[in-house]
């Protein structure tokens, strides 16, 4: 029999896991873009909104809204067989930005969840990324009932780079997320080569 090498198994792929945080403004999804891709049983550490908290967490828009990230969302994808993403949901509230330093830590890029009735809510995440020289894809969660609008006119509105990628997805189908995490990592792979080109004189 000449099976040769083909006939043996081949050894297990040790694969490269790269940590992706998941951002945007308070209500945005980011808890629900996580449990909708994460192979494992996400990690979430959420409570219950209080009359507290009512002056400082602003509720228009997504009233429906019962509870909010305190710490952070887990999951974990397998993009393939050699790559996987470990993800990272910040909590949406100014109170609890002290968390996003350490969460930044090590992360070759982010999503920034956005929401067209709120956009305003997503200016935080983007200047904290670009100051940070984090990579970022802005992600734009199409709700039902809300406007759509062409992704440049969304990259206008945000006043973004040009090189940032702009996708519409929704954040409760896996596929979607899927395409937009490969997205982040395609343009933080990206950015890393543009890093490490020698400059012309």
């Amino acid at each position: 029999m000449a099976f040769g090498r083909s006939s043996r198994s081949r050894r297990p792929v040790e694969p490269v896991t790269l940590k992706i945080l998941v951002a945007g403004g308070f209500g945005v999804g980011k808890t629900t873009l996580v449990g909708a891709v994460s192979e494992i049983r996400p990690l979430r550490t959420e409570e219950r909104l209080s009359e507290a908290g009512r002056p400082v967490d602003d509720t228009a828009g997504v009233e429906s809204k019962t509870t909010t990230t305190v710490a952070m969302d887990f999951g974990r994808i397998t993009l393939r067989e050699d790559l996987v993403l470990y993800l990272f949901g910040t909590p949406g509230q100014d109170r609890f930005w002290f968390l996003w330093d350490e969460l930044a830590q090590g992360a070759l890029g982010a999503v920034v969840l956005a929401d067209t009735r709120r956009l305003e809510d997503c200016f935080a995440a983007v200047d904290y990324f670009e100051q940070r020289a984090i990579p970022f894809t802005v992600a734009v969660n199409c709700f039902e009932g809300a406007d759509r609008f062409p992704t440049e006119t969304v990259q206008a509105a945000l006043d973004l780079d040009p090189e940032v990628p702009v996708l519409m997805c929704d954040a409760r189908d896996r596929s979607s997320v899927r395409d937009v995490l490969v997205a982040v990592v395609e343009h933080a792979l990206a950015h890393a080569d543009r890093l490490r080109e020698p400059a012309t004189t």
